[in-house]
């Protein structure tokens, strides 16, 4: 088989490749902790190494290849860019990898959100696989023996809810317990620098909420950590040993679209950033759309039957048994509207005033998810978005002047 180069002009063909090595370079411009390989690998060799990781812990490897076929134009060069599972790359550069540790959602990011994940085995690798979420949050001491160094890699959201951090604060208390070092391998935050919503009461404190932060906190899970172990978040005080491999060439007023999404319910742009907004919901008898394609993109209830839009919930990945399970929902389509910055109250406003079942709409999950016990009221006495916000001023700015010691990148 022959294949025809459509360049007659080899300068033009040589301005293609070049105008392409640039582009790449540009769309890769954003370095995460895990491709700035030569910063940690240094630090793992001939160690005991432990990696919790799931889907997201992926490295994208620069490689440089022969492009042209005439050397002689002098535009031989291209550069191609190559992922690899974090896992899979440290075998590569012969990393002693022992175990593998999973948050929520598994190694793979196939469960769905609270399903129980079993321990297991990598099959790819043959390396044993403990998970780190149901009854057992922490890992134990008998689940870190042999571990000389620990590594974090996961791709967070930005939300108090969303529960890699709440993996990062029980990694932390257990390599502090174990003196093993952790290395964080940061990545950016899809929200970027948007401190929203209201901060944690610690009466609340769940696996969804487990630190007096707001709902967004406009932190990267590297900067996180650090306030974490700064502001003593641990239990009896402990410090972990801590390492950040920060970003490179990244801001947070930068926008940054995942490569992998960070789990099953979050396919795509659109529900990363409608998320923080659209959970709430998770706390009330109103759907997300799980067991639809349109995941956290969308709203709806058999009891909002004065709004348009309809889909009926099915099951599918990610959602086995998804609520109102082949029951019409109607309510509202969001996946077409704009980006928007923080969160939202809109939404849960406009669906609590539409509902006809008024005593049933919150569920007890509704006061973990806000992390405070005045939502609630505030929303069936009726006041309205601004009204609320402004109850939370006073605690967003104590927030602000805490995580501004802990920033590693420019909030502008």
């Amino acid at each position: 088989m022959k294949y025809i180069i459509p360049f007659k002009n080899t300068f033009l063909f040589c301005f293609v490749i070049v105008f392409t090595c640039l582009s790449l370079i540009s769309t890769a411009q954003i370095q995460t902790g895990a491709n700035q390989y030569e910063k940690y690998l240094p630090l793992l060799k001939d160690k005991n190494v432990g990696v919790l990781t799931n889907q997201t812990g992926i490295v994208i490897e620069k490689n440089i290849y022969n492009a042209a076929p005439d050397p002689s134009v002098g535009c031989t060069k291209a550069v191609k860019f190559d992922t690899i599972h974090l896992v899979d790359f440290l075998i590569e550069n012969k990393i002693n990898l022992k175990k593998i540790y999973a948050p929520e959602h598994g190694f793979r990011g196939t469960a769905d959100a609270g399903e129980l994940i079993k321990d297991g085995k990598d099959t790819k690798t043959g390396l044993p696989i403990i998970s780190l979420y149901g009854n057992n949050k922490k890992p134990t001491k008998e689940q870190l023996a042999g571990i000389d160094v620990m590594i974090f890699d996961l791709q967070d959201v930005g939300a108090r809810f969303y529960t890699y951090i709440s993996s990062l604060h029980y990694l932390m208390v257990a390599c502090a317990e174990n003196n093993i070092p952790l290395i964080v391998l940061d990545r950016p935050n899809p929200k970027g620098a948007t401190v929203d919503g209201p901060v944690l009461e610690m009466k609340n404190k769940s696996f969804v909420g487990m630190h007096p932060i707001p709902v967004l906190h406009g932190m990267t899970i590297g900067e996180y950590a650090q306030m974490i172990n700064g502001e003593k978040w641990l239990q009896n005080g402990v410090q972990a040993k801590l390492t950040i491999i920060p970003c490179e060439n990244y801001s947070k007023n930068m926008h940054y679209s995942l490569p992998v999404k960070p789990s099953p319910n979050l396919p795509n742009d659109t529900a990363i950033n409608l998320y923080t907004s659209l959970c709430f919901f998770e706390g009330t008898n109103v759907s997300v759309g799980r067991g639809t394609e349109k995941q956290f993109q969308i709203y709806g209830s058999p009891f909002l039957k004065n709004m348009d839009f309809t889909f009926t919930p099915k099951p599918n990945q990610g959602a086995k048994s998804p609520m109102h399970n082949g029951v019409k929902c109607f309510g509202e389509d969001l996946s077409t509207n704009k980006t928007i910055d923080g969160l939202s109250l809109e939404w849960l406003l406009k669906a609590f005033k539409n509902s006809d079942n008024k005593e049933n709409f919150f569920n007890n999950f509704f006061i973990k998810l806000s992390g405070t016990n005045k939502l609630q009221k505030q929303i069936e006495k009726g006041l309205t978005e601004k009204e609320i916000r402004e109850t939370w001023k006073e605690d967003l700015e104590q927030f602000n002047n805490i995580r501004k010691k802990y920033l590693l990148y420019n909030d502008i």
